[in-house]
Formats: structure tokens, C-alpha cells, sequence
């Protein structure tokens, strides 16, 4: 048992999710001896090295930095291991060698966003709300070898309001995912933890498992001939990124808000209607979906009323 201030942290992560935690850590007065992010990428018109949200953070707190380009680079592995951390602490960051994961003696800790082993994979808040589930949690859990298989250190869980997107339950999950973050390094530096394994979780072995594979092009293209819960999960699923998109006089249209109406169409699924003022609702199998916040392919993201100024369709 020891005091979890004295317990020496590598951070990894990358995206504005990841901030969240570190900074969590940080007002612990947790010991943060590296931060491993991405390295600065050019963005913009005029190609200007971008760093990540991370980075940024750890700049601003004047935490060590460390940005590999490839996480076997013999340099690296060697910094990671003269900075002797106890433990690794992995939020939304790329897939890490054994050699990186396997390093400190306290193991490698990761946050994951569902109650696994549910949901594993690299997109689990898209995937619970595209499949209408009515809640999901976040997972602290061990690196090993197979992708988010590893021991479970604690979970909470959190339910998914009906008209809940993919951005608002992601803003919801860091901030919880960060606080249960502190308290499993706090659990585990003294000691107060037992690793449960994933199959020895809710009867894994009769349980259906689903997955949340990584979001492709495919996969936000909306199918109108669909039942609208689906069409609907599918869209509050994916906004505001990557938006599901549907196709207006042969150009893409991305809708990033909309509400169903249950009915019995007269109109073919996938046609629209449109009083050219107000609304713009396109028909699905059982009912419409009325677009509200919209963006026609080159042009800005706007709502459906100032859109229809314009619209001659």
C-alpha cells in the first residue's frame, strides 16, 4: 500500500477526450512523470503544424512530452524506461506494443467508453446509440494482448436519453470516465482492488456481444427503407462526426439533428417533402424524419429554415 501521489504516471493519449483524465490526474496531485502523444501534424490552409489537445494540455502544465513516431523506435523505449513509471495510464491513443504496455510493474491502465466487454472496439459511444441501446458506461481495465479483453478494474454506468447524440454523450463520458479514473489509481496504488476477469463478467458466456468496429463511409449512409427508430439512432448515432448523410438532387446531404414522426407514409421511403419554408422531412418505412440542422455537400452547416431560402427542389 502506498500513497497514490507518490505513484509515478505516464499519460497517453491524443484527442480532446483524453484531456479530460490527465487533468483529472493533475488536480489529484497525481505524479505525472511523461505524456506520450501524437506528433504535431500539419491542418489548415496553410498547413501549419497543429499540436494535439494533449499536447497542448501538457505544454500549458509543463509536463514532459514525448512524441514518437513509431512506438518501437529504440530511442523511445528507452526514454519511456529512464523515466520509470509504475504505471501507464492509456485514453483515446493509438494501439501500443507489448514492449510499451508490458513496462511498468503496475501494468498499463486504459479507459474505455462502455461497460465491456460489451462494445469493444475502437467506436463504442457511436455504436450504443446507432443500436438504440438505453445506457453504456466507461471501463477502467489492464492492457493485454487482444483488444480491450483485459481485467477489469471498475465501471460505472450511465444512461442514454432518447434524443441523446454521439457529441453529448461523448462530452457526458469524459468527464465521468476521468473521475473514475482517479479512483482506480487511488484504489490501486493501495491495494484496494480485485481484477475481475471480462468472462467472469454478467455470464459473458450466454451473453450476445457487440461490437463497435471503427465508423466507415458505408456506414453513415442512411438507408430510408429502414424502420425510423433505426434511421433515427443512426443519425443522433453519428453527429456531429462523421454525420449521417443521405443523397438531395444528386449531391450529399449531411443531417446532424432531426426528429421522427411515426406515420404511414403515402410517398416511396427515401423520397422528401418540403413546404420550402419550414421543414424538410424525408419519408422512411413507418413514419418521417424531419431534418433540423443540416449541411449540403461544399457549402456550410446550417439550420433547415435558412436552407430552404435558397433550395429549388
Amino acid at each position: 500500500m502506498r500513497d497514490y501521489k507518490d505513484v509515478r504516471i505516464i499519460f497517453l493519449g491524443t484527442p480532446d477526450f483524453a484531456v479530460a483524465s490527465l487533468d483529472a490526474l493533475v488536480k489529484a496531485g497525481c505524479n505525472i512523470v511523461g505524456v506520450v502523444t501524437a506528433p504535431d501534424k500539419p491542418a489548415g490552409r496553410g498547413l501549419q503544424l497543429q499540436q494535439s489537445a494533449i499536447k497542448k494540455y501538457a505544454v500549458e502544465n509543463n509536463l514532459h512530452v514525448l512524441q514518437p513516431e513509431k512506438l518501437k523506435n529504440e530511442s523511445f523505449i528507452q526514454e519511456l524506461q529512464s523515466l520509470q513509471a509504475d504505471v501507464q495510464v492509456v485514453v483515446a491513443f493509438r494501439m501500443l506494443p507489448e514492449i510499451v504496455w508490458n513496462m511498468p510493474p503496475m501494468g498499463t491502465i486504459n479507459v474505455h467508453g462502455s461497460m465491456l466487454p460489451q462494445y469493444r472496439g475502437a467506436a463504442p459511444i457511436n455504436w450504443a446509440i446507432i443500436n438504440g441501446e438505453k445506457q453504456t458506461g466507461v471501463t477502467t481495465f489492464k492492457l493485454k494482448h487482444e483488444i480491450d479483453t483485459g481485467n477489469i478494474l471498475m465501471q460505472e454506468i450511465l444512461p442514454i436519453n432518447d434524443d441523446e447524440t454521439a457529441g453529448e454523450l461523448h462530452d457526458k463520458m469524459k468527464d465521468i470516465g476521468a473521475a473514475l479514473l482517479v479512483k482506480t489509481i487511488k484504489a490501486v496504488a493501495e491495494n484496494n482492488i480485485d481484477e475481475i476477469e471480462q468472462h467472469q463478467t454478467s455470464n459473458i458466456e450466454h451473453q450476445t456481444l457487440k461490437h463497435a468496429p471503427k465508423i466507415f463511409t458505408d456506414t453513415c449512409k442512411i438507408n430510408f427503407t429502414k424502420p425510423i427508430d433505426e434511421v433515427y439512432n443512426l443519425i443522433r448515432g453519428l453527429a456531429p462526426y462523421p454525420a449521417a448523410f443521405a443523397t438531395l438532387n444528386n449531391k450529399t446531404l449531411k443531417i446532424f439533428s432531426c426528429t421522427k414522426e411515426m406515420a404511414t407514409p403515402s410517398e416511396p421511403a427515401g423520397t422528401y417533402i418540403t413546404d420550402h419554408k419550414s421543414y424538410l422531412k424525408f419519408v422512411c418505412a413507418n413514419g418521417y424524419i424531419d431534418a433540423l440542422e443540416i449541411q449540403m455537400e461544399g457549402k456550410k452547416r446550417i439550420k433547415v429554415e435558412e436552407f430552404l431560402k435558397g433550395f429549388r427542389g
